[in-house]
């Protein structure tokens, strides 16, 4: 048979054998999408994967070895829960104006949810409105917000502050035998957490001891609490007792009485633990730390705002916890780790 005649047959036999799957070869549509929503990766077969759930966390501030420990909790609860943890804070943990913005940001960028940490309990109000008429679950931890919990914002998970200044009020009044002069040395204004604090204080102390000074603020560094505190030496050395609230606060105090040579010879009752303060306690210049469990904080504020978002029922006030530390206790199992 002559090539011309062999021509036919040859085209027949190779339409026979080439593919009838246009996406076989590559040069059709692919069977799954590349990735799935959210740029993960997709599922082929089983369908694409499901993005993970993006969730702000926002502290008042993110340098002292407080807000460090929330984050650490919120951490645990990323892993464990598979979502993705935005953590972002004021650079200045008395800057209203930059915690406000971090919120309306993560509302324009539709995260699933926010916990957050007030700095102000009147002036975050009108953003975390925003977030919720935007359909977002709202988590307040640490400090209070004007409003209702399980009604403005899904739940509030916090020290019970104010039994926490009662506990250091009635710790003080023991140190000091029952009766003295105490100074009062406050964090700073519309901070709910330390307000409530100062109040449980002053509660505890009432008709006991004589408070030499209680509207002095000591402002959102330990820097300033420093100067706070030098500015009323006189009273410090008229005193027999002296309250702190919050963790920077309790530091100035702290560093102030050092300069002044009264560290550990006026009774000292400081609100949260670090490094240095738990130091302080171990050699005796500080005499109790009341402190809270920040790490749990963090990582229940995390779990209750995702199940929030996943339509699960939440507590509307979750207590995280609040203990006495003092150099008798500090090496016990249930306080030494909220000393680390």
């Amino acid at each position: 048979m002559t090539p011309r005649r062999w021509l036919p047959f040859l085209v027949s036999f190779f339409a026979a054998c080439g593919p009838t799957d246009p996406g076989a070869t590559g040069a059709g549509p692919a069977s799954g999408p590349a990735n799935g929503p959210g740029g993960t990766p997709g599922g082929g077969a089983n369908g694409p994967t499901a993005a993970p759930l993006v969730v702000a966390v926002i502290p008042k501030g993110t340098t002292h070895v407080f807000w460090k420990a929330v984050e650490s909790g919120a951490r645990d609860a990323e892993r464990e829960l598979g979502v993705t943890v935005e953590w972002k804070g004021p650079l200045a943990e008395n800057d209203r104006a930059q915690q406000i913005q971090l919120v309306e940001q993560f509302v324009s960028r539709k995260v699933a949810g926010i916990a957050i940490a007030p700095l102000d309990h009147q002036a975050l109000v009108a953003p975390i409105a925003l977030a919720t008429r935007a359909k977002l679950p709202v988590v307040i931890f640490d400090s209070d917000l004007d409003g209702t919990a399980g009604v403005d914002f899904a739940s509030f998970v916090a020290t019970d502050n104010l039994a926490g200044g009662k506990l250091g009020g009635e710790q003080l009044v023991e140190l000091v035998g029952g009766s003295g002069k105490v100074v009062l040395l406050r964090y700073q204004v519309g901070s709910a957490s330390t307000d409530a604090r100062e109040r449980g204080f002053l509660e505890a102390v009432k008709g006991k001891l004589e408070v030499l000074v209680d509207n002095r603020y000591a402002g959102a560094t330990a820097g300033e609490a420093k100067d706070a505190a030098l500015n009323l030496l006189e009273r410090l050395k008229e005193a027999n007792g002296i309250f702190c609230s919050n963790e920077s606060a309790t530091m100035g105090m702290l560093l102030a009485l050092r300069q002044a040579g009264l560290a550990g010879k006026v009774r000292f009752v400081g609100f949260d633990a670090s490094p240095p303060l738990v130091q302080a306690l171990a050699n005796g210049e500080i005499d109790a730390l009341v402190v809270q469990n920040p790490k749990k904080m963090g990582y229940l504020a995390t779990k209750t705002l995702v199940a929030a978002i996943r339509g699960e029922k939440v507590e509307p006030r979750i207590d995280t916890g609040v203990v006495v530390a003092t150099r008798a206790n500090m090496q016990d199992p249930a306080i030494a780790p909220l000393l680390q």
